[in-house]
Parts: C-alpha cells; sequence; structure tokens
C-alpha cells in the first residue's frame, strides 16, 4: 500500500479529498474555474443517487469518484459523473463521518466504533481500527497519519499504512463531532466538554486548551496564525494559533455547530439563528448576512467567489462571496446538514432525504 500522505493539490487535479477540503480546514477549493458568480446561476440538477436511509456525510472526491455514507449502514463510491454505483461497503451502525481519500485509500468512520480503511478503487479492506464508542468524527490524514475523534473522549493518532496506534488524547467528553484540522505539526479540535485544545501532531501532548461556555460541535479553520471555531454557546471565536488567546468574538442568537470557512480576509458560517454570516476575519465585524427559513448546520465551501451553503429549510443556497447577494438555491426534499463539495464546476450535496444532489451547468 502506498504511502498515505497528504499530496500537493494543482489546478489539474479536481479534488475535494476530505471534509473542509485541506487539513487547515478553511474549507476553500482554490482551483475551481468553471463555476463563478457569473456563471452559478445556471445550474442544474445533473444526478440523484438513493441510499435507503438519511445521508449525513459529506462527500469527498476524488478520481472522479465521490464518496458518502449513510444511515443505512453502507459507505458508497458513486461515479461523479453519472451517479452510478461503483461499489459500496457494509459497516455495522450509522455512516457519519466524511471519509479521507489519499493515494489509493478510503479513510471512514463508523458509528460501530471503528475506523476504517478502504481500497478507494474496490472498496476492499484493508484494515480497521477499533475505538471505545462511535467514530463518527471525520478523519484528516497528514502525514501518513491518520487523526480522529470518538465518542469516547479520545482523539486517536494511527498510522495510515496500517492503523497501528501512535497516541491518543483523552477530552473531558465526546470528541465526535468537531474534525481535528492539522495545521504546522499541531492538531487543533473540540469537544462537548466545552474546550478547544491544541496538541503536539507527533505526540498528542497537549499545548494550549481554550474553554468556551458550552459544548464545541464545529471543526477548527486555521488561516494566517489563527483558529476560528463556533460554540453551542452562541459564539464565533478567534484564538491565536499559537497560545490559545481569544482574538475576538461575535455572538449570534443561537448555537454555532456550522464550522466556519475562511477565504477572501472573511469568515463564513451559519448559525441555528438561521443566519448565514460572512465577518472580516481581522475584527470579526459583520460584513454581510442571510436569513434562511430554517437553522443551519451545513459549513459553507468557498469556490471561485461563490459561497455554498445548505439549511435545514431545504435549500442549497450559492451567494457572492464578497456581497452576499444570493446567487442561486436548489430545494431538496429534505434538510441539508451536510457541507457542499465543489469540484471542476460540480457540486455534491447530500441530503436527510437519503439522497446525494449532483449539480453541473447545462451541456458540462
Amino acid at each position: 500500500m502506498s504511502a498515505a500522505t497528504t499530496p500537493a493539490e494543482t489546478p489539474a487535479s479536481p479534488v475535494w479529498r476530505q471534509f473542509r477540503f485541506s487539513p487547515d480546514h478553511r474549507g476553500v477549493n482554490p482551483f475551481e474555474t468553471v463555476l463563478s458568480p457569473t456563471t452559478v446561476g445556471g445550474l442544474v440538477l445533473k444526478w440523484t443517487f438513493t441510499a435507503s436511509a438519511g445521508v449525513y456525510s459529506s462527500a469527498s472526491v476524488a478520481n472522479g469518484v465521490v464518496y458518502t455514507g449513510s444511515d443505512d449502514f453502507n459507505f458508497y463510491a458513486l461515479d461523479a459523473n453519472t451517479g452510478a454505483l461503483l461499489w459500496s461497503f457494509p459497516t455495522g451502525d450509522f455512516v457519519r463521518s466524511s471519509a479521507a481519500v489519499i493515494n489509493g485509500v478510503v479513510f471512514v468512520g463508523s458509528s460501530d466504533h471503528h475506523l476504517y480503511a478502504l481500497n478507494s478503487a474496490t472498496g476492499a479492506l484493508l484494515w480497521s481500527f477499533a475505538a471505545d464508542d462511535e467514530v463518527e468524527d471525520s478523519p484528516m490524514v497528514v502525514n501518513e497519519v491518520v487523526y480522529f475523534g470518538s465518542a469516547d473522549h479520545h482523539l486517536y493518532a494511527v498510522m495510515a499504512r496500517t492503523g497501528a496506534l501512535l497516541w491518543k488524547f483523552s477530552a473531558g467528553d465526546e470528541i465526535e463531532y468537531s474534525t481535528p484540522a492539522v495545521v504546522n505539526g499541531v492538531v487543533y479540535v473540540g469537544s462537548t466538554d466545552h474546550n478547544v485544545y491544541a496538541l503536539d501532531a507527533a505526540t498528542g501532548t497537549k499545548l494550549w486548551s481554550f474553554t468556551a461556555n458550552d459544548s464545541i460541535r464545529a471543526s477548527p479553520a486555521v488561516s494566517n496564525g489563527v483558529v476560528y471555531i463556533g460554540s453551542v454557546d452562541h459564539n464565533m471565536y478567534a484564538l491565536n494559533a499559537a497560545t490559545g488567546a481569544k482574538i475576538w468574538t461575535f455572538t449570534t442568537a443561537s448555537a454555532v455547530v456550522s464550522s466556519a470557512a475562511v477565504a477572501n480576509g472573511l469568515v463564513y458560517f451559519g448559525s441555528h439563528d438561521k443566519i448565514v454570516y460572512a465577518l472580516n476575519a481581522k475584527t470579526g465585524a459583520k460584513v454581510w448576512s442571510y436569513t434562511t427559513n430554517l437553522k443551519l448546520e451545513s459549513s459553507p465551501a468557498v469556490a471561485n467567489g461563490v459561497v455554498y451553503v445548505g439549511s435545514f429549510d431545504r435549500v442549497l443556497y450559492a451567494f457572492d462571496a464578497q456581497t452576499g447577494a444570493r446567487l442561486w438555491s436548489y430545494m431538496t426534499a429534505n434538510s441539508l446538514l451536510s457541507s457542499p463539495a465543489v469540484v471542476n464546476g460540480m457540486v455534491f450535496e447530500p441530503s436527510e432525504d437519503g439522497k446525494v444532489y449532483a449539480f453541473g451547468l447545462p451541456g458540462q
């Protein structure tokens, strides 16, 4: 099995390999050129794939394949152009983890307490690692190490080639919803114990922690030495990545479970108060906002001047990243909790209705 490093992306490699696109979790595809503020309004539904239960796993895309899991206990690989089923892998429980697809290997967790490594072309099992509780967290793969959390209160680091345990860090409660970001040898992750942790990526040693006023269910985004992360305490926090010191706080009217995207000097996220926000990344000042019809847990994706995000109101939205103008929207059959993936002129969005939706331009 080849080394599972994180390859350098190029404009010639249309991929969204893991949750939030990259290890820093900024939620940005910097190589998108097909969709833009002037073309996104032309998006049409290209295909749907229907699982036999809800799909909460955000899609990952690599080598023309869309990977996602379902509450029907299966993990799926779909043809990105047609939605045709290429293979499926059965687990023992829900698959709400989003996959990481690195060098021919798919890493994904399941509520059956396991992290799985699968052959990306065939779905064949390469190895599995057993935690002590659910693994709904999405794995992050950097430098041949897989980092992921569990409801058993631990963050794990295992070898990508073998699944051998390198270290585990114990928090005071679940690390099940906040996917770790890895930047410059530091792992950043949140826990329902109200803390954001910074850990040495090589050893798991705690470098610092920051305590919010309620659970951390959002994933951190790291940009220019700042960690951006939301909390159930209604706040979006900006923390010094080196020390954990608070730089600024922005307060919404309800819980912030949506993970932030950071691009164009702005921080984008949704709140249970039904609003999509864009804040100045340096000051936390609000630049624009848009009110949807129901709460938001979907994490925004940004590509080529457009912000994409789903809502509990069943609508997938596309906004102008600078102004917040609504450029396009599509109503699905049920709530959208997962994060969109934007790859080579296509937008992929799973839904609570059990469908994976794929959008593209006519004639594409």
